[in-house]
């Protein structure tokens, strides 16, 4: 009796969704003689019971593109907005999870995706979830599918930036996605050559940051790169972090970090957005 598996990608959109897709259904058809049912833009799909049959040509040609041929929304099962408000949309899901005979449901997301799918997975259906996002911070994962290539496309950038802060004496700093993770961040600033690095994880003093900044002026150095993790300056900054931004009154916004900073040129660039 051929058995049948559900598929669909939520969250944000990152590399490697159409790569995850195909390689499914090609084990699921060419090793299991499983046939693969794709559900449309995300959870909302398989609410509203959206689905194309994945065979032939439909996994064929989408390796290398971008995106996910499924589409994505980042409606949550339990809280979906449905006639104006939000409602648990969980038992339609279970009811058309079985009405499409279906033996298990693989869920390719970052964190919400994989605490959506638990819940799932907790009414009784069969779930399996691939771990997507270029954050890199789904628990018990080594890589998530994505870090990858956004930790590559960072470092370039921040490696391009280098001449325009020696060039213009300029300090810079960047701020890289990631979430409440600092992967990127430490990451693509290692790669990259940043003079200065500040994550999530770890607390930080702004002070010694410009000290370390005025310690290169002096050795000759007329320009820095600070690699900062977006959270850092964001609503889910930790609690010291987030004390110590209102304690610099807003040292994002303009190019007095400190009194010691207030001389030095600082531009500040955004890599992405959430």
């Amino acid at each position: 009796m051929t058995k049948h598996i559900g598929i669909l990608t939520a969250g944000g959109d990152s590399p490697g969704l159409n790569a995850a897709i195909r390689g499914v259904g090609k084990a699921a058809q060419n090793h299991y003689d499983m046939q693969m049912i794709g559900f449309l833009d995300g959870f909302r799909g398989l609410v509203d019971n959206r689905s194309v049959r994945m065979e032939g040509d439909m996994l064929s040609d989408i390796l290398t593109r971008g995106g996910t041929i499924l589409g994505t929304s980042r409606d949550k099962p339990h809280r979906m907005m449905f006639g104006g408000k939000k409602q648990d949309m969980t038992n339609v899901i279970v009811e058309n999870y079985n009405s499409h005979h279906l033996d298990a449901l693989v869920c390719i997301g970052g964190g919400g995706t994989q605490k959506n799918a638990l819940q799932l997975m907790e009414k009784g259906l069969n779930i399996i979830t691939l771990p997507k996002t270029i954050d890199n911070d789904v628990g018990m994962t080594d890589t998530t599918f994505g870090f990858d290539t956004a930790l590559g496309i960072a470092t370039d950038a921040i490696d391009r930036l280098h001449s325009t802060a020696h060039s213009h004496h300029r300090i810079i700093v960047v701020e890289i996605m990631g979430h409440r993770a600092g992967w990127l961040a430490l990451g693509s600033g290692i790669a990259g050559g940043a003079d200065v690095i500040l994550l999530p994880e770890i607390p930080y003093d702004l002070d010694t940051v410009a000290t370390a900044i005025r310690s290169r002026v002096r050795g000759g150095k007329k320009f820095s790169i600070v690699n900062l993790s977006t959270c850092i300056s964001g609503l889910h900054a930790p609690l010291m972090a987030r004390a110590k931004l209102k304690r610099n009154v807003g040292w994002l916004q303009n190019s007095a970090w400190t009194p010691a900073l207030r001389n030095y040129r600082v531009a500040f660039l955004h890599w992405g957005h959430r």
